[in-house]
């Protein structure tokens, strides 16, 4: 390539998205006080960009306008810059995302914002074409409309902005009214089960038709429900949504049954055509999901996902330093030599490919049969390609086929004549051969920033894996990921997280010349991410360093007016508004994963306090609750627990025991989203005797591992069995 024409002051950012509009002609500046000072001394209007480096549309608008000479003239002439990786800086990127939805309606990346000299809002909008259509109005005009708005009408467009912004506080403010109390579980519970079950797809799963998400606050949810409803049938119906969903997902495009993972979501009703971007998040997520799917049922189908998600995050989602990317592009070049990036590129087979590639005749196969017929047939290939073209506008995917699960093993092998076990070989083989050929393709753009937050994300699905697959593997990977979190992304002086790291030259690890420091999600996802690294290795630095983390929490976002947390620390003057998440989404809000923290972090402390901000959290959004449940999931599904009393399962023995490690897999082995464990090996100077004294108390009855059900610090009469174990750990 020819050496760039332009460079702008996003070459000295450490962020993959930033990097990517290093050398566009536009004037960009990375959001910082720099830019600011400039629009108010030049009295210029600020264009906000916000995107992140695998965003599909991002790609689109910086191809055809942030690349254009012309378009970046007016832009540089008429407004000061500046770009946002919405992945860095989520709070930037929420307070604008607040406007743009309750202004248009609707949202989404990138993100088009236009900002007087003092950061409000007053236009805003997502993708714009370069130029005027049919039906929009093009990004060119816009830009000029607005800066000739600015000439004419500067103070109704100040006054303008000022009005927006108090609507928008007021409207987006959660607090507690007046003497409210965490609403009553049950009813909270019954009607999001109602909400989602009217919402479920009988026939694919998932709970819409198209576009289709893994939403893993849903699938969680509804474990929950089966585990304290398992009688009822609404117990069963539950349960039977959250694994039938999983399974077609599993069967589904959305997998990448060559290159293992998930890609972000679905375009269609039936998990085929996605959108091909993989996010460690979901990778994580899921993880978790997969893991519980298998402890309830027993069936390895679901443990074989599970391999399969972490296998796809070691090998290519993971630094040598040990922490964890973020992000896989959805676009890449077909061939070496492609000019032009295609989404799925990496991902989908022409047949003919196929059938170069697997010619081999199977013996004891219905005669004349290649190993391509049946991999083909079994993944749903079509010599045509596959992709339905109202799936596919820009006509990327024509003549392709995205792999899809259609027949069942049994089927496959009963069309061609084969026992099933024998077929399983044969598709691996078939597997590994394409994983070969995809290997000599130009991989995606890979974003190797690691954030405290997806990074916690995926140490749960590490650990909860490793203990309920009894793979240690797993657990010392989790624990890997901890090590680097501790090592790169905390501040030992001041006792804090940081965001974001980067890979840097050499495979070093950068951080950035000013550390964004974490926000209420870090904490959140890697105090959970603690919580479940202790569980699965009974390690209690990494407790003690959970329980430093929440205090931290509740000192920097705490809201001791409204109740709840904000999700940004109070006294940066470049956020407008201190805001508090109110859905659960791709990940869940964060107020509704620290419910469940603060009771763990009680059970583990004996500071009872903390039980009394989770009721704290879930009475400023029991109104939410009450009506539309289904927007907060993970925190319905924290309301039942906090009603429960989570059970502290404390176990008496030596770690390193056969008959302790028998309770422990007997503990691990059964899904019980109400309690938590806690292994009293005998060590009273330790951290555990030092927090909870109660546990002096307890003994090994007859020298043997022992085990006892406690709740509030309250213990039953010691088990010794892990039959009568497994019945007790039951909700």
């Amino acid at each position: 390539p020819s050496a760039p024409r332009h460079t702008n002051r996003l070459i000295n950012e450490k962020s993959p998205y930033l990097l990517q509009h290093a050398h566009n002609p536009v004037d960009w500046y990375p959001w910082g006080q720099e830019a600011f000072d400039k629009a108010k001394t030049e009295n210029k209007l600020i264009f906000l960009s916000v995107g992140y480096s695998t965003c599909h549309w991002c790609h689109v608008m910086e191809e055809e306008s942030f690349k254009s000479k012309e378009i970046g003239k007016i832009m540089n002439e008429h407004f000061v810059c500046i770009k946002v990786d919405r992945e860095e800086r989520p709070d930037v990127d929420k307070v604008y995302m607040t406007f743009v939805q309750a202004t248009s309606g609707g949202g989404g990346w990138p993100m088009s914002v236009w900002l007087t000299p003092d950061l409000k809002p007053f236009a805003g909008g997502t993708y714009f074409p370069p130029e005027d259509g049919v039906h929009r109005v093009g990004f060119r005009t816009v830009l000029l409309r607005i800066a000739e708005q600015w000439k004419e009408n500067k103070d109704a467009l100040m006054e303008s902005s000022q009005r927006i912004l108090e609507a928008l506080r007021h409207t987006y403010e959660i607090r507690v009214q007046g003497l409210e109390s965490p609403p009553p579980p049950k009813e909270v519970m019954d009607t999001c089960f109602q909400q989602l079950s009217r919402s479920y797809d009988e026939d694919y799963g998932g709970f819409s038709k198209s576009p289709k998400f893994p939403t893993p606050v849903n699938l969680n949810f509804l474990f929950t429900y089966w585990a304290l409803n398992r009688t009822t049938p609404e117990g069963a119906r539950a349960l039977q949504m959250a694994l039938h969903t999983l399974k077609m997902m599993a069967h589904g495009g959305i997998h990448d049954h060559i290159g293992q993972g998930f890609h972000r979501y679905s375009t269609d009703q039936h998990w085929h055509v996605p959108h091909f971007e993989k996010m460690l998040y979901d990778q994580g997520q899921l993880a978790v999901m997969y893991s519980r799917a298998f402890q309830i049922s027993g069936d390895e189908f679901f443990a074989d996902v599970v391999r399969d998600i972490l296998l796809y995050v070691s090998r290519d989602l993971s630094d040598q330093a040990g922490g964890f990317y973020s992000a896989e592009d959805a676009d890449s070049y077909p061939t070496s030599t492609s000019k032009e990036k295609r989404e799925g590129a990496f991902c989908v087979w022409a047949a003919e490919e196929l059938r170069a590639l697997l010619p081999d005749p199977v013996e004891g196969a219905t005669e004349g049969t290649t190993l391509g017929d049946i991999f083909m047939h079994h993944y749903g290939v079509e010599e045509a390609g596959n992709v339905d073209p109202m799936k596919d506008p820009h006509q990327e995917l024509k003549g392709k086929n995205v792999l899809i699960a259609h027949c069942s093993p049994e089927l496959t092998a009963a069309r061609f004549g084969l026992e099933p076990g024998r077929l399983s070989a044969l598709l691996q083989e078939c597997q590994q051969r394409l994983s070969s050929a995809r290997a000599q393709r130009p991989r995606p753009h890979l974003d190797t920033k690691m954030l405290a937050a997806w990074n916690g994300l995926m140490i749960s699905g590490f650990a909860q894996a490793g203990a309920a697959l009894s793979e240690q593997g797993y657990v010392s990977r989790a624990a890997e990921a901890a090590a680097f979190l501790r090592t790169h992304l905390f501040d030992p002086e001041s006792g804090r997280l940081l965001r974001s790291c980067y890979r840097g030259k050499d495979n070093s690890v950068e951080q950035s010349a000013v550390p964004i420091q974490g926000f209420l999600e870090d904490y959140v996802f890697v105090i959970q991410a603690l919580f479940d690294l202790y569980e699965a290795s009974l390690e209690q630095g990494w407790l003690e360093w959970a329980l430093h983390l929440q205090h931290m929490q509740d000192k920097l976002f705490w809201d001791p007016k409204g109740f709840a947390y904000f999700s940004t620390e109070a006294g940066d003057p470049s956020l407008l508004l201190r805001l508090k998440d109110d859905q659960d989404g791709a990940e869940p809000t964060p107020n509704s994963v620290t419910v469940t923290n603060l009771l763990r972090a009680a059970c583990y402390s004996g500071h009872m306090d903390w039980v009394d901000k989770a009721g704290k959290i879930l009475a400023a959004f029991s109104e939410r609750l009450e009506k539309i449940p289904i927007t907060l999931p993970e925190m319905v599904r924290a309301t039942a627990v906090f009603h429960h009393t989570l059970k502290q399962v404390v176990i008496c023995g030596d770690p390193q025991g056969e008959d302790t490690k028998e309770m422990l897999r007997c503990v691990h082995s059964v899904f019980s989203p109400n309690k938590v464990l806690i292994v009293a090996d005998g060590d009273s100077t330790g951290f555990l005797y030092r927090q909870l004294p109660f546990l002096s108390s307890l003994e090994r009855k007859d020298g043997k591992a022992t085990a006892y059900i406690c709740s509030n610090f309250t213990c039953s009469l010691p088990v010794t069995s892990v039959q009568e174990l497994r019945g007790m750990l039951s909700p």
